[in-house]
This record gives C-alpha cells, structure tokens and sequence, in this order.
C-alpha cells in the first residue's frame, strides 16, 4: 500500500536516474528507502550480477536499527517511534546493535556526520552506508544508501556520490 501512495511514486521516478547512475559506476547495491513505522520501508533497489546478497527487495520492510537506510531515518523519527524501536531491539546477525545506549551514540554520531553507516549487522558479510534526502530543509524524506562486501567497504569512494545524488533528489522534490 505504501508503494502506491503518490509521495513515493514521485520520489521513486525521480530517484531512478540517481540511483542507477550510481550504480554504473560502482556496481553496489543502491537502496531508497522511507520510514514506515517502525521500519525501514525499501521504495527502490537495483542489484547487479556481481552485488552482494542482500535481503531487501522494493516492498520489504526491514528494522531501522539494523540498517543504514534506517538509522538515517531514526535520526529524526519522533520519540515515540523511537521509544518503539528501542524495547524491540532485534539481533539480526550477531553484529546487529541491541543494546539502547550503543544505539543512542550511534544516532548521535549519525546527526553529526550526516551519513549512517552498518557493519554486517542485516546481512554478515556486507557493510552499508546511508544519506538523508531532504526537501528544502525539513527532516529527512527518505533515505539514499549502497551495500558492499564487508571486506571491501567504500566508503570514503560511495559517500560523496551519495551526498550529491540526495541533494539532487531533495531539491527536484522540493516544491519552487
């Protein structure tokens, strides 16, 4: 259902040239994701023969704590959600973070860098790295991320492609 709302219709059509220009040139998983509750509501993906296995597909709904897409859109969510969030802390892989306060500095460090970041935590043997989409200069309305092999994490290559595709997207969102 929420795939048909026309929010996430406009924002999967215009995400779509971003995301796979990103994928061009990487060849990394390349994830658009809002938030829907209390989970991580995956809106586009784009895969390739070499990516890394990953468990989203468009539709799924994964935990904001174990992903990078989701602590991107935690940051900000409203207390109650995360209050939510934090009595169903679910271990995924054991590098999933279940323990609140270690995901309280996490958030924290997510707000100030701009950017999340997971370590094996949905999926052993991938890493991730997640940036806000904003609208002019409201909360964030998605979240724009990559998966990687764990053993190669890129970071420093992917998050500056990131950055300027979700300051595209946010401002081809942002009403004029």
């Amino acid at each position: 259902m929420g795939l048909l709302a026309p929010l996430h219709r406009e924002l999967r059509e215009v995400a779509l040239p971003l995301m796979h220009d990103i994928h061009t040139a990487t060849g990394v998983v390349v994830h658009l994701a809002v938030r829907e509750d209390t989970a991580a509501l995956y809106v586009e993906r784009m895969v390739g023969s070499g990516s890394v296995p990953v468990l989203s597909r468009m539709g799924a709904r994964l935990p904001l704590h174990a992903t990078a897409v989701g602590k991107v859109l935690l940051t900000e969510a409203p207390a109650e959600i995360l209050d939510r969030v934090l009595v169903r802390l679910t271990r995924v892989t054991p590098h999933t973070v279940v323990e609140p306060g270690r995901l309280h500095r996490q958030l924290a460090q997510v707000r100030r860098r701009g950017y999340a970041t997971t370590a094996e935590e949905m999926t052993v043997g991938s890493c991730s790295v997640a940036v806000p989409v904003r609208s002019a200069d409201g909360p964030p309305i998605a979240a724009l991320g990559v998966v990687t092999a764990s053993n190669r994490p890129q970071t420093s290559r992917l998050l500056p492609l990131l950055l300027v595709a979700a300051a595209s997207l946010g401002r081809a969102l942002t009403p004029h």
